[in-house]
């Protein structure tokens, strides 16, 4: 019985373009998706992270999807959105070609990913979502980036409190400085 009811379950799907496929990822990931807006580019930061902008007075980093699945690169254009979610306490931006849609459908509609395209690197991929003629690769935003990653978007470049800050200091020590 509990089967049944897993089967039957109805998600809802945000689903976006990235080139000329479509992804979709549950809607309780995506906090909000907004136009386009001016990117401030930081510095050293890996190549898919584009930069951050303000959002509401908090900064948040903004990485280009495409770049960090390894996809063939465009620029954004008047469709392009950025995807805000939430990965732990971290508030990220996801650069999309464009958003289509929500739709409704049932989790007996996606079929787990075949094991040909299973690898380390597509652990975020949840399966293929068969819709009339369409096919929609589920995806989980949360697991685009590691934990690590993650951690190198605190703060733009924070250090971790047991990292070393150029000076040799550590960030706990330079923060006490700082409060004196």
């Amino acid at each position: 019985m509990e089967e049944t009811t897993k089967t039957l379950k109805e998600i809802q799907v945000v689903v976006f373009r990235l080139l000329k496929e479509e992804y979709g990822v549950d809607v309780v990931q995506v906090k909000e998706i907004m136009r386009m807006q001016e990117i401030t580019a930081i510095p050293n930061a890996p190549s898919w992270v584009r930069g951050v902008i303000n959002l509401r007075n908090q900064i948040i980093s903004i990485i280009d999807l495409k770049e960090r699945l390894n996809l063939e690169l465009s620029e954004p254009d008047d469709n392009s959105r950025i995807m805000v979610i939430e990965v732990g306490d971290k508030t990220i931006g996801m650069i999309v070609d464009g958003v289509n849609e929500v739709l409704r459908t049932n989790t007996s509609d996606i079929d787990i990913t075949p094991p040909s395209t299973h690898d380390v690197q597509a652990e975020y991929i949840i399966g293929i979502c068969k819709l009339e003629s369409r096919l929609i690769v589920m995806l989980d935003l949360t697991k685009v980036l590691s934990l690590q990653e993650v951690g190198l978007l605190e703060g733009g470049a924070e250090k971790s409190e047991n990292e070393e800050i150029s000076d040799g200091a550590t960030a706990e020590e330079s923060s006490r400085e700082l409060q004196v």
